[in-house]
């Protein structure tokens, strides 16, 4: 018998003749302990998780996911679902839970002429990025391309692409998903549209999601796109002129912020590695030359250590970020939302970079707005459209004796910067210790999302995750 963790956190013995039942009916199967299968499904990139699920198993296909949420159900698991194992909060392993893995469901089919995309749940955004370039097509998703598709897009989805073309979920157009009844329904505007509303920024609390089908755009081969580095003495200064310059910046531009200790790399001073910097990080999607004047005034402040902005392929660009974001370190995350960066708020966040816990941490300023703030704060449940920069405090580290002094840290500039934000938060940004949150992340969409919720899964199987509670 295997002992597995049931809805209410007890541990229950299923009996083998069951397991083997639901694994002689499946395409990928069902592993346990010991077997590669099953440390390929528990593995995450975040190594602070490192949880046993009772037994791990691997879908390939829809039919694999149904057949799971209803041994689930019918048996009353508690049950994980991990598609691109990336999200910081690590509720895609569960020790002792059933752990349903859909890495291997990670198909992505474009169509050119009708300019969209199909992804399955396993996918990452790498993955979408290199078959979509092949049409010189593009979907608006994160910065780094380990990250999952799924998880990227129920929770929201953003990166250098959103100012000109929306989140990830302003280009959804449909999806099939596996609701807690078993049932495979289609999510859109025209069939299920309150499902369809409440899987774009409502996380994985409505079912599973077996397939996204996605809306893609035009944007050539290449961006002009790279760093600007600069001493963090100038910090304080610098993002003063960058606070105006991002406030005027066309959709096309957009300009993120990172603040850490200068890694090793090759266009930087070796008298600069070690030492903390800041550095714009740019990307300007569109004609060439109107990337070059609209970088201008950028580029021309303050006396930079360096700036390596120039023509990169897409793709390229994409995985720029991937050398700092490395599955096996031990990552924990605090973020803010704000409007605008007060003077008072630029002092605050400059000076605690001199505290930096570890070399690997960093804080970085996503720089949003644009066509992302013009979707109305109803039409999706994501409703924080107003902010026009988002803040994810990033400690990052390798030994564990680490742990308190980097989670310290983090909370404690969190703090600092708390008057400053609009209260509300980034799910996909949410670490696990942050429940209390969850209400202030919807704000007026949450009703809305309880009701949804109480009608596609009453009885909460969907709980392992920045839950919403089914309404009354």
């Amino acid at each position: 018998m295997t002992m597995l963790k049931t809805l209410q956190r007890t541990d229950e013995f299923v009996e083998e003749d069951a397991l083997e039942a639901l694994a002689n009916g499946l395409r990928g199967g069902v592993f346990s302990d010991g077997s590669p299968e099953y440390e390929e499904g528990r593995t995450l990139w975040n190594a602070m998780v490192d949880r046993k699920p009772g037994a791990v198993i691997r879908a390939k296909g829809a039919a694999d996911v149904q057949d799971a949420v209803n041994f689930a159900r019918n048996n009353g698991l508690l049950m994980a679902i991990r598609s691109g194992g990336h999200q910081i909060a690590g509720h895609a392993v569960v020790e002792g839970a059933l752990q349903l893995d859909l890495s291997h469901m990670n198909s992505v089919r474009v169509n050119p002429s009708e300019k969209t995309v199909r992804v399955e749940p396993g996918a990452t955004l790498g993955d979408v990025d290199r078959e979509t370039q092949v049409h010189n097509l593009a979907l608006p998703v994160g910065i780094n391309s380990t990250t999952g598709i799924a998880g990227l897009t129920l929770g929201g989805g953003f990166g250098w692409l959103t100012r000109k073309y929306g989140m990830t979920i302003d280009n959804l157009i449909s999806a099939d998903i596996v609701t807690a009844d078993g049932a495979v329904r289609l999510a859109s505007e025209d069939e299920n549209s309150d499902l369809f509303w409440a899987i774009r920024g409502g996380g994985g609390n409505f079912g599973i999601v077996t397939s996204f089908e996605f809306a893609v755009h035009d944007i050539g081969s290449e961006v002009l796109s790279g760093l600007i580095v600069h001493p963090i003495e100038a910090g304080p200064d610098l993002l003063k002129e960058y606070r105006e310059i991002a406030n005027a910046a066309p959709d096309e531009m957009t300009v993120w912020v990172v603040m850490r200790k200068a890694p090793p790399l090759p266009f930087l001073p070796e008298e600069w590695h070690g030492r903390p910097v800041l550095v714009f990080a740019a990307c300007y999607t569109g004609d060439l030359s109107k990337g070059e004047e609209a970088l201008a005034g950028l580029r021309a402040l303050g006396e930079p250590i360096a700036d390596v902005i120039s023509p990169h392929p897409y793709v390229g660009w994409q995985t720029a970020f991937d050398p700092l974001l490395t599955p096996g370190m031990r990552n924990y995350w605090k973020s803010h939302d704000f409007e605008d960066l007060s003077d008072e708020a630029i002092t605050k966040l400059t000076s605690a970079i001199e505290g930096l816990p570890d070399p690997n941490c960093e804080v970085f300023i996503a720089h949003v707005g644009g066509a992302m703030a013009r979707i109305p704060v109803g039409e999706t449940a994501y409703p924080e459209r107003s902010s026009h920069f988002i803040m994810n405090v990033h400690t990052r580290w390798e030994e564990a004796s680490k742990d308190a002094e980097c989670i310290d840290w983090a909370r404690q500039l969190f703090d600092d910067m708390a008057p400053y934000s609009t209260g509300s938060a980034y799910v996909n940004f949410m670490p696990d210790d942050e429940v209390e949150r969850v209400s202030g992340a919807y704000g007026a969409n949450m009703k809305k999302l309880g009701q949804v919720k109480a009608k596609y899964d009453p009885g909460n199987l969907f709980r392992v995750n920045h839950n919403i509670a089914p309404a009354e």
